[in-house]
């Protein structure tokens, strides 16, 4: 039988399954490769990518529109939002890219310029997390000089900084760090190399265990204040100090949500290499995307001027709930 069966794996370690024999097929078996169906054209898990990828696109091209179009929404705040939502969206484009690119154009080049802008994305989106953070902290810690024109300046800066090491990490591939010539150094996720993926892998768990460093420290301040008031019976000043309470409990959330997604594909890609079954690298990376999906949940639809601004484009009017409460720098 000279039938031969390809079956993509999208930027996977096992791009394509070949049978040509039934000798082929039992080896097959024993191998790392996962044996397929025939009939099998299309690998469910990359289905289930590009779905995921199309739902993150839909939701954070909202937010993006949204605060583009909308003159008031230019406070440090909502421009790393801003920046949160960009990055989420270019991911989710390129999770569709990589879909469409995997079964209908297969070609090295393609293969490198997907998996550079899935990484540069998803680096710009754990950039942004850690940049709101940061942020959060300021307001805070500098509550007087907050919305000083030096506050604007850090987060240009800020943003400048974050997007342009996402863009370098996202050209790597490109520029020749892979694994196309030497399958041996491929990492769980073709074609990054192994030493492409730890050097990730490593950059997230420090990222997240400055975040929550800055966390803790937000908690410090947070009831300091709230012992200094109940000092002072200062009451009438309470109403600030539940929205900064509102704004540090949406931090735990990112938090939780963001070590929930991401920390099984990081401790997977750093113990893991190209051996392993395909199937172990879908299923922790998967829930990576997740992250993207509920960013927009957590920002978008918690954040009381987004939330009237979406109230205008969907039917003309602000509810009176909303438009009486004032805007602070500490409600995330």
């Amino acid at each position: 039988m000279n039938e031969d069966l390809k079956v993509n794996l999208s930027w996977l370690p096992q791009d394509h399954v070949e049978a040509s024999s039934t000798e082929n097929a039992s080896a097959a078996g024993s191998s790392l490769v996962p044996v397929v169906e025939p009939e099998l054209l299309v690998n469910p898990w990359d289905i289930v990518l590009c779905t995921s990828g199309t739902l993150i696109s839909c939701e954070n091209a909202v937010v993006v529109l949204i605060i583009f179009h909308n003159p008031s929404l230019r406070a440090p705040m909502f421009l790393l939002i801003g920046s949160l939502a960009l990055a989420d969206l270019l991911a989710g484009i390129g999770l569709i890219i990589n879909f469409i690119f995997a079964y209908l154009l297969q070609s090295e080049a393609t293969k490198l310029i997907t998996i550079g802008l899935i990484v540069a994305s998803f680096s710009a989106s754990v950039g942004s997390l850690l940049a709101i953070t940061v942020d959060r902290y300021l307001s805070l810690y500098y509550a007087l000089t907050y919305n000083s024109e030096r506050t604007v300046t850090f987060t240009y800066v800020m943003l400048i900084l974050l997007w342009g090491a996402s863009i370098c990490i996202g050209l790597l591939p490109v520029m020749g760090w892979n694994c196309l010539r030497d399958e041996s150094t491929c990492s769980v996720i073709r074609p990054l190399t192994k030493n492409n993926a730890a050097v990730l892998s490593v950059s997230f768990l420090l990222m997240f265990a400055l975040m929550l460093q800055l966390y803790i420290q937000i908690c410090k301040i947070v009831m300091r204040h709230a012992h200094q008031i109940a000092l002072q019976h200062h009451f009438l000043a309470t109403s600030h100090y539940v929205t900064t309470r509102k704004g540090v409990s949406t931090l735990a959330i990112i938090l939780g949500t963001f070590a929930a997604c991401w920390m099984p594909f990081t401790l997977y890609s750093l113990i893991a290499d190209y051996t392993y079954p395909s199937i172990y690298t879908y299923a922790t990376l998967l829930p990576a995307t997740y992250n993207s999906i509920i960013n927009p949940v957590i920002y978008a639809f918690r954040n009381q001027e987004i939330q009237k601004a979406l109230w205008l484009i969907c039917c003309g009017c602000i509810p009176s709930n909303l438009s009486q409460r004032a805007r602070s720098p500490s409600d995330v």
